[in-house]
């Protein structure tokens, strides 16, 4: 597919490549036995639901400035009524934050799928089974498209990017530095692919009337879907059966630090840095502003139920996520059970409001699981 990229995407510390030293093994199955059917369902699935980045129409013109603008003009003031920013935003500020932010979390997928990319080769390396070999091995061109299309998107269509987020991308190297192949699947498809199918799902609330980020955003997420269940299928009797005490507490350790790692991630200190605001200021507000706080812990309602489905959602991390207010989701749908990820519905409602120029009741309360 041929491009021109008038955006560049920014370069982190002006690197153009980055290194990470890994030590794996690589593992032959030659028992070829084929026995756990349901990766090869999801194989045979994910080859025929195939699809290309040239399918999607490029023609289309994307002016997001446009669309921010007559939603600001439609719902003056409504951003501050539902956002309770540190201070009153005028209309141009609504519009320019509204921008940034869009650009910052369609970068961040466009990182997060480079790193899917190399974490799923390691798969196809490491893992003993030939069944995950083969669906691995379908991930990865998966992921080589996702990374296509959000490339081209952001330097063709948007006009504006921004380099990997710090704790994304020092969260990114630990996966695929680290050498045993059950983490580079719980941190790639069960935590980090895990977050972004819930960003992606938003990101399709936010912007309704942008028909090539819909179609892009949809396809994107059917395949992230199978990934997930993916990773969830390949770990499910790992945890509960195979592993010692130490093994698990080494697990739960990289649980709660991916966590807080990932929620840093969603504070957007970038875009607060690039927009000339002071950064702690804004930072803060991110972390107390009831409806920021509902929207951070919505990115976590696949997570959570996935992890209690593998055996890993344990008193020890059931203690962190108490903290963080994230076991209202340990009821709700895994991704063997449902694998499309659908927003809770009061998220929905208020994101409707905003979008419609019309408060919502108590739309500074944080949304809850449905």
């Amino acid at each position: 597919m041929k491009y021109t990229q008038h955006n560049p995407v920014p370069l982190p510390n002006g690197e153009a490549f980055h290194a990470v030293e890994t030590t794996m093994e690589s593992v032959f199955d030659w028992k070829y036995a084929l026995e756990k059917q349901n990766l090869m369902n999801l194989y045979e699935k994910g080859k025929s639901m195939a699809w290309n980045a040239t399918d999607l129409d490029w023609s289309i013109e994307v002016d997001l400035e446009k669309l921010a603008r007559q939603r600001t003009d439609a719902g003056s003031g409504l951003m501050n009524q539902i956002l309770k920013p540190p201070r009153d935003l005028e209309p141009n500020e609504v519009v320019d934050l509204n921008l940034q932010m869009n650009a910052f979390m369609l970068s961040q997928f466009l990182h997060g799928e480079q790193g899917a990319l190399l974490a799923t080769a390691k798969i196809v390396q490491q893992v003993p089974w030939a069944e995950a070999k083969f669906y691995a091995a379908n991930q990865v061109a998966d992921e080589a498209r996702h990374v296509e299309v959000y490339h081209r998107y952001l330097t063709e269509k948007l006009g504006t990017s921004y380099e990997v987020q710090p704790s994304l991308g020092a969260l990114l190297d630990d996966i695929i530095s680290d050498s045993r192949w059950d983490i580079t699947y719980l941190g790639m498809q069960i935590m980090v692919e895990g977050l972004a199918l819930a960003a992606f799902g938003m990101m399709r609330l936010m912007l309704p009337n942008e028909p090539l980020i819909q179609d892009l955003t949809s396809r994107v997420m059917a395949d992230e879907a199978r990934h997930v269940a993916f990773g969830v299928l390949s770990l499910q009797d790992l945890y509960t059966h195979q592993m010692t005490a130490a093994e698990l507490r080494e697990r739960e350790d990289f649980i709660i630090e991916a966590t807080y790692v990932m929620r840093d991630r969603l504070l957007m200190g970038q875009v607060f840095e690039r927009l000339g605001w002071e950064e702690d200021l804004w930072t803060d507000w991110m972390l107390q502003t009831p409806f920021m706080v509902g929207f951070r812990q919505m990115l976590f309602s696949k997570i959570v139920p996935n992890l209690k489905r593998i055996g890993l959602l344990t008193p020890r991390v059931r203690a962190e996520y108490e903290k963080l207010d994230l076991l209202r989701f340990e009821s709700m749908k895994d991704s063997v059970e449902e694998p499309e990820m659908a927003p809770p519905e009061e998220l929905v409602q208020v994101l409707m409001q905003f979008l419609a120029g019309t408060p919502a009741p108590n739309a500074s309360d944080p949304p809850k699981a449905s």
